[in-house]
């Protein structure tokens, strides 16, 4: 087949302005890694994802009737002069949405249906009366079968009702493999007081308060400690039977009083009740403080039907093989054409073949450690996005532009290695890879560069440098160059040496095994700055986030230590701050202004304005949520929603207020500084955060609370900016806003993953925040695979060696010289 010589070789992007882009002209090579840099704020995003995703998910579009095409255009135009030569475009997004509780590792990455088609076509089948007969081809040709033992029609399942989100789901728990039992440590929280003082909280919310009276009448002593109840007394509070009693009631509030018939309901059986007869969310909330969810007793929690559950593969059963990591099913499947009949094994050999293809490559992104029926919902958000990337790589498409967002997030130098094959992949079979990344090991395997920036925000949004890897690195205005050759200096803090380390202290944390994760025994230095590293899947997350934060917190408060947790000893220590990656706020209506404390200043000082006086507005009308100056259009959120048919709602800024979310009489009242310029609070909120310290140099709080926002490297966010769409690393350094500048000695700091989606650039700056805390007297422990973040640690805790059941064990610990001196350290041998 003959070629098209006149095939175009690039997007040609002209005049881009979106967000912070300064009518960009540039070319973006097609059929080629393309890899886009710069430092946080200066324009990748938008370049990439505003401007050539965007545009080539609208070609998508241009099937749809000319009304819907009328409505979206108002919306998804990109503001951009001309994109010439783009591709249809999918994007692989940074934070890919979390699963509903029916979605595991098996069902996301469609491996559960080769491994369902495996169990329903090869294997060993029972019949009703307990019998099992051997595999054979007749399942696949839907011909009748016998057993051989009794004679009786054997039924062998179809895929479809081996599936736990269809035919094959668990009566008991619906195939959601978990059920909402009654809570017994909630039924009486303090048994120090008596049923009388409201011992049984069930009674006191869900059910009428003569129900102590009942019990009186069961024979229970109402009126001692529930603790010094006789076991028979505690059992009918629990248990008791439905039985009617008569008794004399007397209303607490008013002097009513009678005699009255009443049934017994136990405490156990107030909960239930109320729980079947909840209507709303309202219900729900009264009854689930008393629920817990527990694994269901019918299926084990695999979600599967005693039938979907019956036939047996190599000896197994179906939910037993989901059980097993990827990489122990890997194995076990590369055996069963082997274990048929001759006659079966063409097809089992092509069931296992479709089967091994996809898990190589989850394997080749560093999952070999998860099982098939691993809840989705626990993934981190990085497993999370190589199932995605998997996923685009088996459906072979051609001619398509992938945008890859941060694809490196939660991944170790070693798993680096698939993602890069990965990459190359999708360009063999003729698409086109965009890459927005910080990390020089994967921007390293670009074909082209395109470098953003000089600065974040308003100070970028220009393209510094465009070339090949050799080209970036001579030239002398890339920003990345000298990280990409290696010659940068990343040593930007003295750290401790081996013989100080614990010289302030330590804390120590020990455990029996959880999840893969064996015993553990760790001590961690007090005010310095550990790192945790290891390959994902080896127990870091399970170490820190599951048990010594809510061993420090069951600690601080006299209570009951995780069931997991032997002991934990941290001397001095009175507070655990968590700063992670999770979104702030849930709606736009939440800010950088009002999250970082400095919207409520600013509605006060323009209160007190002339302009404000002359017009008696006080501070709550600025508020643009609630206040009379807020638009009347959006109500104050700055868009509206398009209803577009059929397709879902589309957000587009308000046209009214242009965004703003402010009328137009807030835009008439200013503040003055001492300069003489004046600003309105609608023009102050469309700013950064560089240009309002400019603006608001004499307002004391407001320029020192916008002065930690700069030093934390967020000084290219605009004040009106919605905090749920900021990235991962941005959200957590917003976070920390309010600790900076405050002693610190009794507070521990854990960061999980800070330098998702920042520059190396910006990595120094977050290494002089953690410095600062540390100057402060916290202990810091982060999370994190950045080699430059864990050569800048006072002390390594290296996790390991493999994920999974390979994994789960400290394999080394020390200053960064000693690690890198470990010859059983992954993580050494990178460093």
């Amino acid at each position: 087949m003959e070629t098209n010589h006149n095939e175009p070789k690039y997007i040609g992007v002209k005049g881009a302005r979106v967000h912070n882009l300064k009518n960009v002209n540039v070319d973006v090579p097609l059929h080629q890694i393309v890899g886009v840099a710069g430092v946080s704020g200066s324009g990748k995003s938008s370049l990439a994802l505003g401007v050539l995703y965007a545009e080539g998910s609208r070609r998508y579009l241009e099937s749809l009737s000319t009304y819907t095409r009328r409505r979206m255009t108002g919306a998804a135009k990109a503001q951009v002069d001309e994109v010439l030569y783009v591709p249809a475009a999918l994007a692989l997004h940074q934070r890919p949405g979390i699963p509903g509780i029916r979605s595991t590792f098996g069902t996301g990455t469609e491996l559960l249906n080769s491994l369902r088609l495996m169990y329903s076509r090869l294997a060993s089948h029972r019949c009703p009366n307990g019998h099992y007969i051997e595999p054979t081809l007749k399942v696949a040709a839907e011909q009748e079968i016998l057993c051989p033992v009794c004679g009786e029609k054997v039924h062998a399942p179809s895929a479809e009702e081996l599936a736990f989100n269809s035919q094959g789901a668990c009566q008991r728990c619906g195939g959601t493999g978990s059920v909402r039992t009654v809570d017994f440590d909630s039924l009486v929280p303090d048994d120090s007081i008596s049923i009388d003082e409201g011992a049984v909280a069930p009674w006191n919310s869900l059910m009428w308060s003569l129900m102590t009276d009942v019990c009186r009448e069961m024979g229970v002593r109402t009126d001692v400690p529930f603790r010094e109840l006789t076991d028979e007394e505690k059992e009918i509070v629990y248990h008791g039977p439905a039985e009617k009693k008569h008794i004399f009631y007397k209303a607490k509030k008013s002097n009513q009083a009678g005699e009255l018939d009443f049934t017994y309901y136990n405490a156990v059986y107030t909960v239930e009740n109320a729980l079947a007869k909840v209507k709303d969310e309202k219900g729900m909330k009264r009854v689930e403080k008393f629920l817990k969810e527990d694994i269901c007793p019918e299926c084990g929690g695999s979600r599967l039907s005693e039938a979907a559950r019956a036939p047996r593969l190599r000896g197994i059963s179906l939910d037993e093989a989901c059980k097993m990591t990827l990489k122990e099913l890997v194995d076990w499947v590369a055996g069963v054409p082997d274990s048929l009949p001759e006659e079966m094994r063409p097809m089992a050999e092509s069931i296992c073949e479709s089967f091994q293809a996809v898990a190589k490559r989850l394997m080749d992104l560093g999952l070999s450690y998860l099982s098939l029926d691993r809840t989705a919902s626990t993934l981190s958000t990085g497993e999370r996005q190589r199932m995605q990337l998997a996923r685009a790589v088996r459906n072979r498409t051609t001619g398509v532009l992938y945008v890859l967002d941060e694809p490196s997030i939660g991944l170790h130098p070693s798993n680096i290695k698939g993602l890069n094959a990965v990459m190359h992949d999708l360009v063999a079979d003729g698409n086109s890879v965009l890459l927005v990344d910080h990390d020089t090991q994967i921007l390293s395997e670009a074909d082209w560069l395109i470098e953003m920036g000089p600065e974040a925000g308003v100070g970028g949004g220009y393209v510094i440098a465009e070339g090949s890897i050799p080209q970036i690195i001579s030239n002398k205005k890339s920003m990345i160059g000298p990280f990409l050759a290696k010659t940068a200096d990343m040593h930007v803090r003295t750290q401790a040496g081996k013989e100080e380390v614990f010289t302030l202290g330590k804390l120590h944390l020990s455990t029996d095994n959880i999840h893969t994760v064996k015993p553990l025994e760790v001590d961690i230095p007090k005010g310095r700055l550990t790192v945790v590293t290891g390959v994902s899947g080896s127990g870091k997350t399970t170490m820190v986030l599951e048990s010594l934060i809510p061993g420090l917190e069951a600690s601080f408060c006299g209570e009951h230590l995780p069931k997991h947790v032997k002991s934990i000893s941290a001397e001095g220590i009175a507070h655990v701050k968590l700063i992670d990656a999770s979104p702030i706020g849930i709606n736009v209506r939440s800010t950088v202004a009002t999250y970082a404390n400095i919207h409520d200043e600013l509605r006060k000082i323009y209160a007190k304005t002339a302009d404000a006086k002359d017009r008696k507005y006080k501070a709550g009308d600025f508020s643009y949520n609630t206040g009379k100056l807020r638009c009347p259009v959006c109500d104050g959120t700055g868009q509206i929603s398009l209803d577009v048919q059929f397709l879902p709602d589309v957000d587009i800024p308000c046209p009214e207020c242009g965004g703003s979310r402010y009328a137009k009489e807030a835009w008439q009242i200013s503040y003055e500084n001492k300069q003489g310029n004046r600003y309105s609070l609608p023009e102050l909120m469309e700013m950064d955060v560089n240009t309002a310290l400019q603006a608001v140099k004499d307002l004391k709080l407001v320029h020192q609370r916008l002065g930690v926002l700069k030093n934390l490297g967020l000084g290219y966010l605009t004040l009106g900016e919605e905090t749920p769409s900021l990235s991962g690393g941005e959200a957590q350094r917003l976070k920390l806003a309010s600790e900076m500048g405050k002693g610190q000695s009794d507070s521990v700091f854990v960061f999980d993953e800070p330098t998702i989606g920042l520059h190396p650039l910006d990595v120094q700056t977050l290494l002089g925040v953690f410095q600062a805390l540390v100057d402060n007297g916290a202990t810091v422990l982060v999370i994190e695979h950045d080699l430059d973040v864990i050569r800048n640690a006072d002390y390594i805790i290296d996790m390991g060696p493999g994920g999974g059941e390979e994994g789960g064990r400290v394999v080394a610990c020390g200053t960064p010289e000693q690690i890198a001196a470990n010859e059983e350290s992954v993580t050494g041998k990178y460093l």
